[in-house]
C-alpha cells in the first residue's frame, strides 16, 4: 500500500511539473538512423587516460598541444564502417572531467568545446554523436588517494543554494541531472545519451521524461539493463562462447528491440588508454562485427584514444585494414538484415564439417542473400539449410566468380571451393523466392497453453513483434490446422531470441520434441517423429517422413535450460526446392 501511495504521489508531482511518465516505445522515428546502422565507435577519453592528469587545464593543454582533431576520430569511425560515435569523457574512472565548457560546478570541465567540435565534425560526414553519462560517484577519489576527490560538493552546493553531497548517489544524481539539461540546451545536433546503468534520483525526478519532452529526437541507451524507457539495450563485453566471436549467443534481448554489443577492439587491457599498445585480434573482432550484423545487433567497438585523440598504432592498423576489408563486401553488410531470424534468409550458425557463419538479406530485394563463412569447413564444400529458397545463382562476392551449387533434401550445397578468406568468405546467393511453404493465411493455430496476450496464432501472423508464449508448461504443444489433408515434409520454427544459448542454463529453447499428425485433430496416434533440437539461435528445422494430414502437432517435451518457450514464427513445408 505504501508503494502504491508513493507511486500515485510521484505521478501527481510529475504532472504538475509539466512532465508525464514516458512509456517504452519499441519503434519510433528517432530510432530510424540507428536501425539503419551497423556499428559505432566507443571512446573512453578523459584525464585518467595515460598519462593521467589531476588538473583539467593541464589535461586540456596536453590535448590541444598534442594536435587533437575531431575529424580524425570521425575518419577512423568511417574506416570501421561505423555510423555513430559515443564519447565517454564524464566517466567515473576517468576523473569525472567534462570535455565541454560547463556552467554547472561540481567537477572540472574544459574551456575548449571538444564535444561540440566532435558533433560538428560528425554532422559534416553523416556520423551521429552520442554522449556518455555516468550515474555512479563511487570512484570520486580514484587516482587521488584518501581525503581527496574529483567532485566539488561545496561549489555545487553554492550553485544550488542548498547543501548537496556529490559523493552520495542522490547528490551525484542531482548533479548529473543538471548536466543532462545543460547538454540538451547547448547541443541540438547531439544524437542522444548513452547511460551507464541508472540513478534513482533521475527516475524519481522524471529525467527521461524531460529528455523526451525537451529533445524528442534524442536516443536513450542503457548499459547492461534492459530499461523499457530506453531505446537501446547495450550488452557489455560478452565472452566465453564457442566460437569465441559469436557474441550474440550471450545476448538476451529479442529484436525488434534495438540491441548493441559493446566490446573492446583490443581484446585485452583497459577500456581507456593505459599507455600500452595492445594487440588487436582481427579474427575475433571481425567475427564479432559480422555475427552481430547477422543478428541485427549493433557493434559498439571501444578503441583506446590517447590524450591527443589518436589511437595506438595497432588499432590504427586494424582500422586501415577494416576500411578495405568491409569496402569489398559492403553490399552484404550495409542495407541488409540478419538472416534466419525476423526477415527470412538462410539458416545461420553451425554448418557442415566445422563451418560456422551468418547470413544476411538485402533490405530492398528479399531474393538477394549473402552467406558469411567465418570459420571454413574442412573440405571444399559448404552445406546449409535453404529455408525453402529456390537458388538460381551463387557467386563469390569479392571475386565475382560463379560457384557451383545444388539443392536437395532442404539443403543448399556449394562445391569446388578452393579459396577461403581467412576472416570471412562471402557468397552472394540469388534466389527465385521460397517454394513449398504453406502461407500462414492457409492454416490456423492453437496451443495447449498460452500466456496472456500471446496466443498461438501469433506464431503464424508474419509479425515478429508478436509471439506465442507457451509459458513454462511442459509438455506443451503447438498445433496447425491446414483446413484439409495436405502433403507435409518438414516444420520450420523460429524460437524467440530472448534467452541466451551461452550459458546454456539460460536457454529457453526446445530440447526434446515429438511431432504428431491427425486426420480429425482428436486422434493422434504415435508420434511420426521424435528427436532433439540443438541449443542454437536462428531458424531450426524438423524433417518428417512424407505424409498427408490435416492436423500437425509439435510438442515440446523439455527444454535446454529455462522452463519457458516463446515462438516468433512456425511454418509447414510441403516439399523441398530441387536444383
Amino acid at each position: 500500500m505504501l508503494r502504491k501511495t508513493l507511486s500515485v504521489l510521484l505521478a501527481v508531482i510529475l504532472l504538475f511539473a509539466g512532465l508525464t511518465p514516458a512509456n517504452a516505445e519499441l519503434n519510433h522515428p528517432r530510432q530510424s538512423w540507428l536501425r539503419a546502422s551497423t556499428a559505432g565507435l566507443f571512446l573512453h577519453w578523459g584525464m585518467r587516460t595515460s598519462p593521467g592528469y589531476t588538473s583539467c587545464a593541464a589535461w586540456e593543454k596536453a590535448v590541444t598541444d598534442g594536435g587533437w582533431d575531431a575529424k580524425y576520430w570521425i575518419g577512423e569511425a568511417k574506416k570501421l564502417h561505423a555510423q555513430y560515435v559515443v564519447l565517454a569523457s564524464f566517466h567515473s574512472k576517468l576523473g569525472y572531467a567534462r570535455a565541454w565548457p560547463s556552467a554547472v560546478p561540481g567537477s572540472c570541465s574544459t574551456t575548449r568545446d571538444f564535444l561540440g567540435e566532435l558533433i560538428a565534425a560528425g554532422k559534416a560526414e553523416g556520423i551521429k554523436v552520442i554522449n556518455y553519462m555516468t550515474d555512479d560517484p563511487q570512484w570520486y577519489n580514484e587516482g587521488l588517494g584518501s581525503g581527496k576527490s574529483w567532485l566539488n560538493s561545496s561549489a555545487y552546493s553554492k550553485y544550488k543554494g542548498k547543501q548537496v553531497d556529490l559523493h552520495t548517489r542522490d547528490g551525484f544524481g542531482e548533479f548529473g541531472y543538471d548536466n543532462f539539461v545543460e547538454i540538451m540546451r547547448r547541443y541540438p545536433d547531439l544524437a542522444g545519451f548513452w547511460i551507464d546503468n541508472d540513478n534513482a534520483y533521475w527516475e524519481r525526478n522524471g529525467l527521461y521524461e524531460r529528455v523526451r519532452r525537451d529533445r524528442p529526437d534524442y536516443l536513450l541507451s542503457n548499459n547492461n539493463e534492459d530499461t523499457p524507457i530506453m531505446d537501446t539495450i547495450s550488452n557489455e563485453q560478452k565472452t566465453g562462447m564457442t566460437p569465441a566471436y559469436d557474441y550474440p549467443q550471450a545476448v538476451y534481448t529479442a529484436a525488434p528491440r534495438l540491441i548493441e554489443a559493446c566490446f573492446k577492439l583490443p581484446s585485452s587491457g583497459a577500456w581507456w588508454y593505459s599507455g600500452s599498445n595492445s594487440a588487436v585480434d582481427y579474427k575475433l573482432t571481425l567475427g564479432r562485427y559480422l555475427t552481430n550484423k547477422g543478428s541485427d545487433v549493433k557493434s559498439l567497438m571501444a578503441e583506446t584514444a590517447m590524450v591527443n585523440g589518436r589511437f595506438p598504432s595497432n588499432q590504427e592498423a586494424f582500422n586501415d585494414f577494416a576500411a578495405g576489408f568491409f569496402g569489398k563486401i559492403r553490399e552484404s553488410v550495409e542495407g541488409t538484415y540478419g538472416g534466419g531470424y525476423d526477415h527470412g534468409g538462410f539458416k545461420p550458425g553451425f554448418w557442415n564439417d566445422g563451418a560456422h557463419g551468418v547470413t544476411t538479406v538485402s533490405k530492398t530485394d528479399p531474393d538477394k542473400h549473402y552467406l558469411h563463412v567465418l570459420t571454413k569447413p574442412s573440405g571444399s564444400t559448404l552445406t546449409l539449410r535453404d529455408n525453402g529458397y529456390k537458388v538460381k545463382r551463387v557467386t563469390d562476392l569479392r571475386t565475382g566468380t560463379v560457384v557451383a551449387h545444388s539443392q536437395a533434401g532442404g539443403r543448399l550445397t556449394l562445391s569446388g571451393i578452393s579459396s577461403w578468406d581467412q576472416y570471412d568468405t562471402v557468397f552472394k546467393v540469388e534466389t527465385g523466392g521460397r517454394e513449398g511453404v504453406y502461407p500462414a493465411s492457409s492454416y490456423t493455430m492453437s496451443a495447449s497453453a498460452s500466456g496472456g496476450g500471446h496466443p498461438a496464432q501469433a506464431a503464424a501472423d508474419g509479425d515478429y513483434a508478436t509471439y506465442w508464449d507457451a509459458t513454462s508448461a511442459e509438455p506443451v504443444s503447438l498445433r496447425f490446422d491446414l483446413g484439409a489433408p495436405k502433403r507435409i515434409q518438414y516444420l520450420g520454427i523460429n524460437q524467440r531470441e530472448d534467452s541466451t544459448t551461452y550459458p546454456a542454463s539460460n536457454s529457453a529453447r526446445i530440447k526434446n520434441y515429438r511431432v504428431y499428425v491427425s486426420a480429425d485433430g482428436k486422434n493422434w496416434g504415435s508420434p511420426v517423429k521424435t528427436g532433439s533440437l540443438p541449443n542454437h539461435r536462428g531458424v531450426q528445422f524438423i524433417d518428417l517422413p512424407v505424409t498427408t494430414a490435416r492436423h500437425v502437432r509439435l510438442e515440446k517435451v523439455d527444454g535446454h535450460g529455462v522452463d519457458r518457450l516463446r515462438v516468433d514464427e512456425a511454418w509447414i513445408g510441403s516439399a523441398y526446392p530441387a536444383g
